[in-house]
């Protein structure tokens, strides 16, 4: 299973799928929907039913129950697009055998090291098979590894037809890294009741509670005259929009925070004497701090309205998830079923908040509740994430091991 399971997650990781937030096409990217039909084809091949793509790279397919008790359909569900953050083109994948637990030098001609100094828990991994990047490109661990795990946890159901399960739903979606995953997924075609997405990061990660989120543009339009006669008649929209930051908490920023501590996120600034955008991220794990950040903003940019006038200071807000946790704390036996499938298996259960979003977060208001489970990856959206193998085969075996309580409990 493990030369399997490499094989597939370097085939998709050389797939260039990186998404694209200013495209308005689904998906955004072409390469996702060649990753889409390249695993239409291996569903195919594996021999599971109604295996469908849309026209917007949408894969779904069905492991038929092999049992005659009335089971629960349950999905498993991974993302097809790698992040903006950092470049996922010519990915050149790396494996590392039988780890020493020093640093890895990732590009010798660069000098990229990946390095225990800069990330300790790389001592954890001593002896594992690990996968890396060659430090000029992400490595698509998210949310690659979560597709080849899903892929060789239904082979190895197809294999072993001694494992009982009930139906199993499967799909890939595209988009997730710039928030419009479940955008246009058809819940009512999926058909589960219940579903997990294999998008998490470190072994035992559990996760159900997310961010609620919502996504900010301002842009501030000024007045550009040439320099030397500018005293008075300049407005440099450059500098409204830096006054503009510096008004936002400095501390509630993602270098700033952690656990349950919300955040904005200046994710993007360009910008002219003429005209200048920024572009945040708002994020909190609790409702109301989360509307009281986004009335903030509001308030802020019409102060700043006040001053430099109602057409120069343009707001574009927009909620994109929200906590999970909401939905699926009323059926909180999917999460316990995960968790004692990872204890059946020797693993410790790592309940955490995500700092961050899957598609389940959305999902879960879709009416399909859909906790997150972990993948093995680690240093995501960079040049120096890294997998490991290991820690991916536990994945598939907690996947298959989920399937098979919900059938012993039906």
């Amino acid at each position: 299973m493990k030369d399997e399971l490499i094989k597939r997650f370097v085939s998709y990781a050389q797939m260039d799928t990186q998404s694209n937030e200013e495209s308005d096409t689904c998906p955004s990217t072409p390469g996702q929907m060649e990753l889409a039909r390249k695993l239409v084809d291996e569903l195919q091949q594996l021999g599971l039913t109604e295996v469908t793509v849309d026209e917007h790279a949408y894969v779904m397919a069905t492991l038929p129950a092999n049992t005659d008790k009335e089971v629960p359909t349950i999905g498993f569900l991974a993302h097809l697009d790698t992040a903006t953050d950092f470049t996922g083109a010519n990915v050149k994948p790396q494996i590392v055998e039988n780890y020493d637990g020093g640093d890895i030098v990732l590009n010798k001609e660069l000098n990229v090291v990946l390095s225990v100094d800069s990330f300790p828990e790389l001592t954890e991994y001593k002896g594992h098979t690990l996968i890396t990047t060659d430090g000029t490109t992400l490595l698509g661990a998210d949310n690659k590894a979560g597709i080849a795990e899903i892929m060789t946890a239904m082979a190895y159901l197809v294999a072993h037809p001694e494992i009982k399960h009930g139906k199993i739903r499967v799909a890939f979606t595209p988009d997730e890294e710039i928030g419009r995953g479940p955008h246009k997924f058809d819940v009512a075609a999926f058909g589960a009741s219940y579903a997990y997405t294999v998008d998490g990061g470190p072994i035992g990660e559990l996760v159900y509670e997310s961010f609620n989120a919502a996504a900010a543009k301002i842009t501030f339009k000024g007045v550009n005259v040439h320099p030397g006669t500018a005293k008075g008649k300049m407005v440099h929209s450059s500098k409204i929009a830096m006054a503009f930051h510096l008004r936002l908490p400095a501390g509630e920023a993602p270098e700033f925070t952690e656990g349950y501590e919300g955040f904005y996120h200046l994710t993007s600034m360009q910008g002219t004497a003429e005209q200048s955008k920024l572009a945040y991220i708002i994020r909190d794990f609790d409702r109301a701090s989360f509307e009281n950040r986004k009335a903030n903003i509001s308030a802020i940019v019409e102060e700043f309205k006040s001053t430099y006038g109602v057409e120069n200071v343009l707001l574009e807000m927009n909620d994109q998830y929200y906590n999970m946790r909401e939905k699926v704390e009323p059926v909180r036996h999917i999460v316990d079923i995960a968790h004692e499938a990872m204890e059946n298996l020797g693993i410790t259960p790592v309940i955490l908040p995500v700092r961050g979003g899957t598609d389940g977060s959305q999902l879960s208001y879709m009416g399909l509740p859909t906790p997150n489970i972990f993948t093995g990856g680690e240093n995501f959206h960079g040049k120096f994430e890294y997998a490991s193998v290991d820690v991916m085969l536990k994945a598939v075996n907690v996947i298959v091991e989920i399937a098979r309580l919900f059938e012993q409990k039906a």
